[in-house]
């Protein structure tokens, strides 16, 4: 009997806790992982911001930033500088000071490439022609060769991190040890593999030469992908759609090409919480929503204005939309057959994407005066402002404003000045 009960027990314990390594299977971080937030590239996070803010520090990178900086699941944050010598990845730790913990050299040329943090804070970003991922020390986990610069990473599901690289490689690596999970995808024939470079001047103002500009957005609810692509030759870049499907074969498939969006896309594309609609900013100044299943347009509203970045989007169905010269305020009601116009602010001209904080507050960096910066925390029920910071010293543009688990908030520029403000 009592061998029996032993074999019970040890019965029940390995099926309730099962075999399962998935605990230890790296996921985004709990902080701002990435370039505009999660994987569908949304500039949401569900936690509750602070409108009232103070100026903690402000550091440099002394260089140039292309991409916004990522913060980990700890204290760390991440950025990606392109620097004439010593250190250009940094990790700072954002509640000290911005002290840094360590540092390294990548490959200069691909600032507009953003790291990635995932929970435990390991590190993955890319250089022209390798994907890296360091852990929480500046050692290198693995380094893998790609065709390209590969563009700010993405995960796919536990332990699955998606590469998309500027010359068209679709490919998906095991995050623990950096081996390629599936057949790639090449979006892009007759590129050579040998020049990582090639087209790389093009990526940031989004022009033919750089076949893929900006990083995909995927969601998790559909395991949909869709990147924007500039084929060779081609007029105009078109938008793509990719189907994840975990542990199946093929783990990649390509499932349609979108020609919706007049004069083609600008900037990543953003997808809603459920999956089913693509947000994209198109070169004709307007916004516009696809059906995540075919690529099909279902509604397109006039801005205005030309967006650089993309728009958010919130779980409740609430677009802000994208930033850029001349731009205004502006937030959009998806009301599934139409986009509504909700409110707008003419008097103020976002030049970033806006990064939403829960239900109550968002932030983007807007223009002050002829060449000044502010950033600005605002209501997305109304636009109305809430509290605004002026950024000392800030020059070229603004890359971004990231949102920490502990209600920090990071704005960085283009020459490299990163603010980083606390909860008042």
């Amino acid at each position: 009997m009592v061998a029996a009960s032993a074999v019970a027990v040890l019965t029940w314990a390995a099926t309730a806790c099962g075999s399962t390594d998935a605990w230890v299977r790296p996921q985004a971080s709990d902080g701002w992982p990435a370039q505009y937030g999660d994987a569908s590239n949304s500039s949401y996070s569900p936690v509750a911001g602070a409108n009232a803010l103070r100026l903690e520090w402000i550091r440099s990178v002394k260089g140039e930033l292309g991409a916004q900086v990522a913060l980990g699941s700890a204290d760390y944050l991440a950025a990606n500088g392109q620097t004439a010598g010593g250190c250009s990845l940094m990790v700072w730790e954002s509640d000290n000071q911005a002290r840094q913990r360590w540092c390294t050299r990548l490959w200069q040329g691909g600032g507009v490439s953003g790291p990635l943090f995932d929970g435990f804070d390991n590190l993955y970003v890319g250089q022209p022609g390798a994907m890296l991922s360091f852990p929480v020390t500046q050692w290198i986990r693995w380094r893998k060769p790609v065709i390209g610069l590969p563009l700010t990473p993405r995960f796919v599901a536990p332990g699955q991190l998606l590469v998309v690289t500027h010359l068209g490689q679709v490919q998906v690596f095991d995050a623990h040890q950096g081996t390629i999970s599936g057949t790639p995808i090449d979006l892009v024939e007759g590129v050579d593999p040998t020049d990582a470079d090639r087209g790389l001047a093009d990526c940031q103002p989004a022009r033919p030469r750089c076949p893929i500009a900006a990083a995909p957005g995927y969601s998790a609810e559909t395991g949909m992908i869709v990147i924007g692509l500039w084929e060779p030759g081609a007029q105009a870049p078109v938008l793509v759609g990719l189907r994840y499907r975990e542990g199946q074969t093929p783990l990649l498939t390509r499932e349609w090409t979108s020609t919706a969006v007049t004069g083609g896309p600008i900037a990543s594309p953003v997808l809603s919480a459920d999956g089913s609609t693509v947000y994209v900013n198109g070169r004709d100044r307007r916004l516009w929503a696809l059906d995540a299943s075919d690529g099909t347009a279902r509604w397109s509203v006039d801005l205005g204005y030309q967006p650089q970045t993309p728009p958010s989007v919130s779980p409740d169905g609430l677009v802000v939309a994208g930033g850029g010269p001349d731009a205004t305020l502006t937030g959009i009601r998806d009301d599934g057959d139409r986009g509504e116009v909700a409110w707008t602010r003419d008097d103020v001209e976002p030049l970033t994407s806006s990064s939403r904080a829960g239900d109550d507050v968002a932030y983007a960096v807007v223009r002050e005066g002829e060449s000044g910066m502010t950033l600005v925390a605002f209501d997305p029920a109304d636009g109305r402002t809430l509290e605004a910071h002026p950024l000392p010293n800030a020059g070229g543009f603004p890359v971004g404003v990231s949102i920490g688990h502990d209600r920090r908030v990071v704005a960085a520029t283009s020459d490299g000045r990163v603010y980083g403000f606390a909860p008042a």
